[in-house]
């Protein structure tokens, strides 16, 4: 599991503990630890192995001297010693292990030796006086069996003999074995531990110094920090994090740069409320009160539309993620909903205000409250300079983006201030529309936000503008968009 993955999963409190430190020494004692008792039981294998290597060629040397002894005539099975002795004194014997041995004749009687030694099956492939070796038990006790098959003839069941002995010696021995070889772990074991602290310690100190020079900066140096002689696996983080020093330096401009707007484009309008408030307060004539207080309203109303357009830029400015909650947003729903709102104030001018769409869903990823915003903003600019009796088309189009232009047949803007205008505060010169400046510069702040661009063009019909703004927009099949809902999403005639 990953180390972003187990802070995920620890509680708040076990994850502000959590240290690299720790993390790095767990997952390289982690291995050593559990790899250290699967060692041992190696080693316990092959000390088992070892020790069996030399008793049981002694084994062997004393199952084939009992095979020599063993005679055949006919069907009987006998056993011939030198002068007669014991059959048990043919065996070396110790006071560490007791000796058990054994032959069995063709019917598998027994000829001489222990009872309690166990008949074996032969082999498969059985090949005559070829000394094979098993453990087993006689009387709950361990025993190494050396056995052999003896063939006198084809034509009769083979002659088995066994001798086995108790593991004493071959435990004892393996003991030492394991006991030579185990014991230095638990001397190693510790001193690895050790080394393992004091290499992590150092390889670690780049990491110390590069938080103490952090923290010994001023709150406001959002410069990035330098990866001169930082360790090469936290380049990536220290980039990481002079990136979003980056991003932040940013909004703390756009901050600064709405804070200078704002204090500037409103000390105008604040101005002329007092001079106006201070002339209706010297006026005795009620006519001429009425008209100041007019202009008042008048005043107030276009200091409401600015530090709405101030607030609503400082919004599109801005990148966090609460400020602006994405959903797929169909956009030839919304625009159509802005443009029925607009018509009232298009009526009122007596302008023509209409809307062409494709008749289905225009579907972009984006904050819904932003990009009405910025339909808004388009149409308001129409209205406001559209002379009473002229045209506005607000249209919606797909190609591989999604499109939305409004098209007016106003006085237009000049091709060499088209940029100019999206700049804030710009006005054009000569246009008496009242307006703040600031109207295009949010299209332009909403519509990059969602990855996309704003232009003005000249209208096709030769008079006025066309202000484009294109979108990525989500594609979708006909057989898809009919699944959804086949009354909605039927194109209109």
């Amino acid at each position: 599991m990953a180390l972003s993955d187990r802070l995920r999963t620890k509680r708040p409190e076990e994850a502000e503990r959590q240290s690299v430190f720790g993390e790095i020494l767990d997952w390289m004692l982690m291995p050593l630890l559990l790899l250290w008792p699967l060692s041992v039981i190696l080693i316990q294998n092959v000390a088992s192995g070892i020790s069996d290597d030399p008793y049981d060629q002694h084994l062997a040397e004393n199952v084939m001297q009992l095979a020599q002894a063993v005679s055949t005539e006919g069907d009987r099975v006998r056993i011939k010693t030198d002068r007669n002795v014991p059959v048990r004194s043919l065996f070396h014997r110790d006071e560490q292990d007791a000796i058990y041995f054994q032959v069995l004749g063709f019917k598998n009687d027994l000829v001489v030796g222990d009872l309690d030694l166990h008949w074996t099956e032969p082999p498969a492939r059985m090949v005559p006086e070829t000394i094979y070796f098993r453990d087993d038990a006689i009387k709950g006790e361990a025993v190494r069996v050396a056995y052999l098959y003896l063939v006198p003839s084809p034509q009769q069941t083979p002659i088995l003999v066994q001798v086995a002995e108790t593991r004493n010696k071959r435990n004892a021995l393996a003991s030492r074995i394991i006991s030579g070889v185990t014991l230095p772990h638990f001397a190693v074991i510790p001193l690895a531990v050790l080394l393992v602290w004091i290499g992590l310690g150092r390889g670690l100190k780049p990491l110390n110094r590069l938080g103490r020079m952090i923290r010994r900066r001023l709150p406001t140096d959002l410069s990035p920090i330098p990866t001169a002689g930082v360790p090469e696996e936290v380049k990536p983080v220290i980039d990481a994090f002079n990136d979003m020093m980056a991003r932040l330096e940013q909004n703390l401009q756009a901050q600064q740069r709405f804070i200078d707007d704002a204090a500037h484009q409103m000390r105008t309008p604040l101005t002329g409320l007092k001079m106006q408030t201070e002339l209706a307060l010297s006026e005795t004539d009620p006519q001429l009160v009425r008209a100041s207080l007019q202009q008042i309203a008048e005043s107030a109303d276009r200091a409401a539309h600015l530090i709405n357009q101030l607030l609503m830029l400082a919004r599109a400015e801005s990148s966090h993620e609460k400020t602006h909650s994405i959903e797929w947003v169909d956009m030839e729903a919304l625009v159509r909903q802005v443009t029925l709102e607009w018509v009232p104030a298009a009526l009122a001018k007596q302008i023509d205000l209409g809307f062409e769409g494709t008749g289905w869903p225009l579907q972009i990823n984006g904050n819904p409250l932003l990009l009405r915003e910025l339909s808004a903003n388009l149409i308001d600019n129409a209205v406001k300079y559209t002379p009473p009796g002229g045209r506005i088309t607000v249209r919606t189009r797909t190609t591989e983006f999604a499109v939305l232009e409004v098209e007016d047949d106003g006085p237009g803007i000049p091709q060499s201030e088209s940029e100019l205008v999206f700049g804030r505060f710009y006005r054009v010169l000569g246009n008496e529309a009242a307006g703040s400046g600031l109207g295009l510069a949010i299209v332009r702040e909403i519509a990059e936000l969602h990855l996309g661009s704003a232009q003005l063009k000249p209208s096709s019909s030769g008079r006025g503008t066309l202000a484009q703004v294109v979108f990525p927009r989500r594609r979708f099949t006909v057989s898809a968009l009919l699944a959804q809902s086949p009354e909605k999403f039927q194109p209109t005639l």
